[in-house]
């Protein structure tokens, strides 16, 4: 059902695809930064720049932070005549939202941007520029509050009122040294209800400190957040000293590209940065045609074995019938065990060590399902080829679809040992190993049992 939000949003869509600039300030006032970002999102750089110039200025720097790296990176090249616009906008993004736009783009452009920066911007920027790739210190902000041990509340909370509105989050105190080394947390709310003489070296938990530290992976930030169940999640040097903060909100932007990124991979594709509605034809075009001219190449070997079993085939035509269901079973069943060790181990549910508790696991279970596939084609194959050939296509049912299995369960855990990403066990990777295990098995269970010759 439509709601007057939805028709809100729809509204602005078509009056930017109008170009009916004069009408946007009075749709701007009844939507969020954020509705006003996703619908100009989908428009092309004039487009979002006219209604820019409309947009009262106050709401510049929100529209702009939830704009994708892209269309971010458009706005400002078509403000390079007004460079105080341009400075504007990339000054107001918050340390971890500029890192995440200046890491999208070349060389060339960082260094056109950085320009834009004050020194000191310019400067964290580098900082965390230098970090590792999707590390938690290009993920993480620098604006937090911190307070030091032998403050009073009252004193702490004085601090928290003339640095707090600029900050990305102060429901979470971070108490540090006089050398900045991470001591504790404080919660906001401890520092509001307990008495304002008290200092603050009282309020500090006892518990370890949960921290990470700037070169670590960010999946491991998301993780730690989900499992201690906080908010934020403090970053710091090799000494101890708090470098920065990763929020939930950045987490969940993580999470959301890890997934996609994964369901991507296992599709048999490269990762890709851009939406699809953004993506060019030629950028898809890319990251599809490599597997697909690996597999067929691939192919070709369950091609040569059916050539192998030739003579099989002429004797009984009958097999051919029943060759796109077995091999099709056994991809299906390596693509479904496939997805699930990938996601398992993703989310860290499975670990390297548990591979061969989980190998038992998986050949019970696909034993169960392969005589239960075998028992379902049984009839059509005595109603078919008679009973041998029955006989045939339910024993080829059974093996097929365990060493399809097998080999979705394997192959994740063996990427995951030579340091490969998971995910690159794709479904289309799995089923054409499957397929030409599936071919060979079948013919050759044909060839033993039907008392044929082959090659």
């Amino acid at each position: 059902m439509t709601t007057e939000h939805d028709q809100d949003v729809e509204l602005l869509r078509e009056l930017v695809q109008r170009e009916a600039w004069d009408e946007l300030p009075e749709q701007f006032d009844k939507l969020h930064v954020q509705d006003i970002s996703e619908v100009l999102s989908g428009f092309d750089p004039v487009q979002v720049k006219a209604a820019f110039d409309v947009l009262p200025r106050e709401l510049w720097p929100g529209v702009f932070a939830y704009l994708g790296p892209e269309s971010q990176y458009a706005l400002l090249q078509s403000l390079e005549e007004d460079a105080e616009e341009g400075r504007f906008l990339l000054g107001s993004l918050l340390p971890d939202d500029r890192t995440a736009l200046l890491e999208s783009l070349s060389e060339e452009a960082v260094e056109r941007l950085l320009r834009l920066l004050s020194p000191e911007d310019m400067k964290q920027a580098l900082k965390q520029l230098g970090y590792p790739e999707n590390s938690a210190g290009r993920l993480m902000t620098t604006e937090f509050v911190t307070i030091r041990p032998e403050w009073t509340l009252q004193r702490a909370l004085d601090h928290v009122r003339t640095r707090g509105e600029s900050e990305d989050t102060i429901n979470t105190l971070y108490v540090t040294d006089n050398r900045g080394r991470l001591m504790g947390t404080v919660g906001l709310k401890r520092l509001v209800l307990n008495p304002k003489d008290e200092p603050v070296e009282n309020l500090v938990s006892d518990s370890a400190i949960v921290s990470i530290t700037a070169s670590e992976d960010r999946a491991e930030a998301a993780r730690m957040i989900q499992h201690y169940d906080i908010t934020a999640l403090p970053v710091v040097d090799k000494t101890g000293v708090l470098l920065g903060v990763v929020t939930v909100d950045d987490v969940m932007d993580v999470v959301e590209q890890e997934n996609t990124e994964d369901f991507h991979k296992i599709g048999g594709m490269g990762a890709m940065q851009l939406s699809l509605r953004e993506a060019r034809p030629s950028l898809l075009y890319r990251k599809r045609v490599g597997w697909l001219v690996l597999l067929v190449f691939m192919n070709i070997f369950g091609g040569a074995g059916i050539a192998y079993f030739e003579e099989t085939i002429e004797a009984v035509i009958a097999l051919v019938f029943f060759l796109p269901l077995i091999v099709d079973s056994g991809g299906n069943a390596g693509s479904q065990s496939a997805t699930l060790m990938v996601r398992a181990l993703a989310t860290g549910d499975v670990r390297m060590k548990d591979w061969l508790r989980l190998w038992g696991k998986e050949l019970a279970v696909a034993t169960g399902l392969g005589v239960t596939m075998a028992v379902a084609v049984w009839g059509i194959g005595l109603w078919r080829g008679g009973a041998e050939v029955a006989m045939v296509v339910s024993l080829a049912m059974v093996m097929v679809v365990i060493v399809g299995s097998m080999i979705g369960m394997l192959l994740p855990f063996l990427l995951t040992r030579m340091n490969l990403d998971p995910a690159t066990a794709s479904a289309p990777l799995i089923t054409s190993i499957a397929d030409i295990c599936g071919i060979l098995i079948y013919f050759s269970i044909a060839t033993v049992l039907l008392g044929v010759g082959s090659g």
